[in-house]
């Protein structure tokens, strides 16, 4: 991810996402608020994106894909509370990003399994994998 553009749309992505439940917790918020800062955003901007509508740019790279997949999934999981619409809405992304179903099936469920719905890079990505065999 090498562009402002593309490292905003990410964000805005993740925002619209925080929010379909009807509800942006505070432990979402902090949790974009850190991804943010890793993207390098400075607080005024960040906060300025909540008040944006903007064009999605499309993920390139699979790999990329996965990663936002996994950084949507974590701020579901992020306020403690997982809403039927968070989980549809999560499905159709993968979909829409052009991942594989059962692939983001399985890490949903793992991550519901795990204590802290934190699931290791190398499970993620072999379970991607293995849906290419």
């Amino acid at each position: 991810m090498n562009t402002f553009e593309e490292k905003r749309s990410l964000l805005l992505e993740m925002i619209a996402f925080s929010t379909v439940d009807g509800h942006l917790h505070k432990r979402e918020y902090d949790f974009l608020a850190i991804i943010a800062n890793e993207l390098s955003f400075e607080i005024d901007i960040f906060k300025d994106l909540f008040h944006q509508e903007l064009p999605q740019l499309p993920i390139k790279s699979e790999f990329l894909r996965i990663q936002q997949f996994y950084r949507l999934a974590l701020l579901m999981y992020s306020d403690g509370i997982l809403h039927e619409k968070e989980m549809t809405t999560i499905q159709q992304i993968a979909i829409d990003m052009g991942l594989n179903p059962i692939a983001t099936k399985r890490i949903l469920k793992l991550m519901n399994e795990a204590p802290n719905a934190i699931i290791d890079g190398e499970i993620l990505l072999n379970v991607f994998q293995e849906q290419h065999n």
